[in-house]
């Protein structure tokens, strides 16, 4: 009877949680706080929008990091990540990449729908913003060639060492890990204010234009990628220091690299797309 339960298998069998119901909860009430806030409805007469986003934003934190901290311990503690799971675990990071990559299609889709037929006569509100051209007619762009290019620069660079601190990790190069992941994570930074100070001094805004909107759509998301996962490698530069990752076990950090990896590969096509194709080389193409 003792070995009655034994495990005789390579596979996970998830024990009961409350995170999946926490994390649930706490994401509506952002929800409901965040629409009560836009919408400035009140509760009881008290603007009670900001509190209830407050609550949930940091209820979703908190079970991100209690969540999180429980699958390092299945992974490190008590070893239930077997190479089958570990292979299940890589199917399910590509799967969730493919559905971003569907996520940037709808926003250049937006984006070349509207460049390509600026003059459209069928969609006439389309040809009333833009003037049948592209950029619309009134609207200064944004020069590729300045802020652009330089943060073109960072994430490239940044792909090279964060691929660095992968090789570093596979020949177990502590050191080495580290100094490529402190680059990595000060050239996100470095991105992120950047494009902060791009979009401060941009001479067109969100509303009003259906430039601005797909291009603050396309690049904004892009942005708060960059941030999501500038917090990915920073965490996995802390579980460096905690001694977490083996040369044979880092899917963290696995994941993380190829994060940053579609990062950059979706930037390449926003600055090819939006910056170089839809504010110069396509801009001379197409009807005047």
């Amino acid at each position: 009877m003792a070995n009655a339960h034994a495990k005789n298998h390579d596979y996970h069998i998830v024990d009961p949680s409350p995170w999946p119901f926490v994390g649930s909860l706490s994401a509506f009430i952002m929800a409901v706080g965040a629409i009560m806030s836009m919408k400035g409805l009140a509760m009881g007469g008290l603007k009670a929008g900001p509190v209830l986003f407050g609550i949930g934003l940091l209820g979703v934190l908190y079970t991100m990091a209690a969540w999180w901290s429980d699958v390092i311990k299945e992974a490190q503690v008590r070893g239930d990540h077997t190479r089958v799971v570990q292979m299940h675990h890589r199917y399910g990071m590509i799967m969730f990449i493919a559905s971003e990559v569907m996520f940037f299609v709808a926003w250049f889709w937006a984006f070349f729908d509207s460049s390509i037929y600026a003059d459209e006569a069928k969609s006439f509100l389309r040809l009333e913003f833009t003037g049948g051209h592209w950029p619309p007619h009134g609207v200064e762009v944004l020069d590729p060639w300045h802020f652009p290019l330089i943060n073109t620069l960072l994430l490239l660079t940044s792909s090279t060492t964060v691929t660095w601190a992968h090789h570093a990790l596979l020949h177990n190069d502590r050191d080495g890990v580290k100094q490529a992941l402190w680059l990595t994570v000060i050239l996100a930074v470095c991105f992120t204010g950047v494009q902060a100070y791009e979009y401060t001094h941009a001479a067109f805004g969100f509303a009003g234009n259906i430039y601005g909107a797909t291009f603050f759509m396309a690049t904004g998301f892009h942005g708060f990628h960059v941030i999501v996962g500038t917090i990915f490698l920073a965490v996995c530069l802390l579980r460096v220091y905690n001694g977490d990752f083996t040369p044979k076990q880092h899917l963290g950090f696995e994941f993380a690299a190829w994060y940053w990896h579609f990062v950059d590969v979706v930037w390449m096509f926003l600055f090819i797309s939006i910056y170089l194709w839809g504010s110069h080389w396509g801009a001379a193409a197409l009807p005047h």
